[in-house]
């Protein structure tokens, strides 16, 4: 609406500054980590009875089919990055079951970079940009890995070509974390959860990986869309580890240690079932910028475990999700239990449902027969300690680089060694600044504490001139 044809706009076009207005507010903000993703809904499907260890639902009966939603993502990158970013690949799942909505919020990797969850926001920050310059920083990368030798495992994964994977579709996935499973008679194992790739591992070198950004930044999205469309149905394979709980008090190390992995000679991997993704979202924003998991959500017959990094994310993940959708984020579609909730929470923003009705907002009353079910619970838990203090995490825990040795010497192949070494210097030639040649000795020191070899390949890349025989001796 305008004063004459050619005249200013009237203040009172509502159409248009309700447009404009509703546009200023499309977007939320990104996730910290994990921003830049994609997902689809898929059926898991159970091949096998492990109904012995877990009576969670889900796994009840060979040939259950249980509906769920994947979110694939980058962890350190923005919403902006490319796919071929070399990160480590978020991998999280939602369960939609009976006793609600299971969450397996894990990576493509089996071990993580810290164990101390107070490290975390610090860790982050570093993969983020420099607080001066705004851009990424080589030095305070490798200056915190340096500082924090548990973080070895993962940076040598990562630094293979394992840490720039072909698609999303090409990758395996973990939940990392020690959990536990509870069966009926409530005996307690602790378990890790492994998915394997049907399609196969397939990675792009350094090079393929850096020519994709430029040639198309959303490969890994585009490549899961136009799978799932012409029915190339992705598919993984969901298999368990199990250790007792009398394996555990007498294992060689913390079973509980997310940088460490369980040997699978020692603990070889028990097949679950089939994981399938056959649907794309019709609406992206809707289910895959809102979805949000919390690993905090489990179900009757899966429960947590004493592991520091997960005990540090089971209240951070909802408290995320709060801030950037809201109190209610559990309204939204992808997030819903689609069984029957009962609950006393109210209000709120977006509350989008029928807020409860006219029931009671507060337990007990005497106006609904709502009762708890006492065999929810799960049996009590033998602590290690009743003393509380500040322990270090790795006190008498702290052999950080015998199983990256064993990753580089026996799991790796020639090629792979070879990329490995090449990606570090790569990307360790980027640290500058009067801290450069000490962050360098300091990650030296641990690459060669893991394999003298890998030590001495990487130090000549660098230039940095190092006594073989003394190394051999340090």
């Amino acid at each position: 609406m305008t004063a004459g044809n050619r005249g200013p706009i009237l203040l009172q076009d509502y159409f248009l500054h309700e447009d404009m207005a509703h546009f200023n507010r499309e977007r939320i903000p990104e996730r910290v980590v994990h921003a830049k993703g994609t997902g689809a809904f898929g059926i898991f499907t159970v091949t096998h009875d492990i109904t012995r260890y877990t009576k969670a639902k889900l796994f009840g009966k060979i040939g259950k089919r249980t509906k769920m939603f994947a979110r694939f993502s980058l962890v350190g990158g923005e919403k902006g990055s490319a796919d071929t970013e070399r990160d480590p690949r978020g991998f999280a799942l939602k369960f939609y079951t009976e006793d609600g909505n299971w969450d397996l919020v894990g990576n493509n990797t089996p071990v993580f970079f810290i164990k101390d969850p107070k490290k975390f926001s610090h860790f982050i920050h570093t993969q983020k940009r420099d607080p001066k310059t705004n851009c990424k920083s080589p030095a305070m990368v490798w200056d915190f890995w340096s500082l924090n030798p548990e973080s070895l495992h993962q940076v040598m994964i990562l630094m293979s070509d394992r840490g720039t994977p072909f698609s999303y579709r090409n990758m395996h996935g973990f939940g990392s974390h020690t959990f536990s499973l509870l069966n009926r008679k409530n005996e307690r194992t602790w378990v890790k959860f492994h998915f394997t790739t049907v399609q196969g591992i397939k990675n792009f070198n350094d090079k393929e990986a850096r020519e994709m950004r430029g040639f198309d930044p959303d490969h890994a999205q585009r490549d899961l869309v136009d799978a799932i469309e012409r029915n190339d149905f992705p598919k993984w394979k969901m298999a368990i580890q199990v250790m007792t709980d009398e394996e555990a008090k007498n294992f060689k190390y913390n079973p509980f240690d997310v940088t460490k992995v369980w040997s699978h000679k020692d603990f070889p991997l028990i097949n679950v079932g089939i994981m399938e993704l056959n649907e794309v979202p019709q609406n992206y924003f809707r289910d895959v910028e809102q979805a949000a998991f919390a690993p905090a959500h489990v179900v009757d017959g899966i429960g947590y475990s004493p592991d520091k990094m997960l005990q540090g994310r089971l209240l951070s993940y909802p408290d995320a999700h709060r801030y950037r959708l809201g109190v209610n984020y559990e309204h939204i579609p992808v997030n819903k239990c689609p069984y029957m909730v009962a609950n006393y929470q109210r209000d709120g923003f977006m509350q989008a449902g029928d807020n409860g009705g006219a029931s009671p907002n507060y337990r007990p009353n005497s106006f609904d027969d709502i009762m708890v079910d006492d065999t929810y619970k799960e049996p009590a838990m033998q602590l290690e300690s009743d003393t509380a203090g500040w322990f270090d995490c790795n006190r008498d825990d702290n052999d950080h680089y015998t199983q990256p040795g064993i990753l580089y010497r026996d799991v790796m192949q020639e090629q792979d060694r070879k990329n490995l070494v090449n990606n570090i210097i790569s990307a360790m030639s980027g640290i500058d600044g009067e801290k450069r040649n000490e962050i360098i000795n300091r990650q030296l020191c641990h690459f060669f504490r893991a394999d003298i070899q890998l030590g001495m390949a990487i130090a000549k890349g660098l230039g940095v001139n190092i006594d073989e025989k003394a190394m051999a001796h340090a």
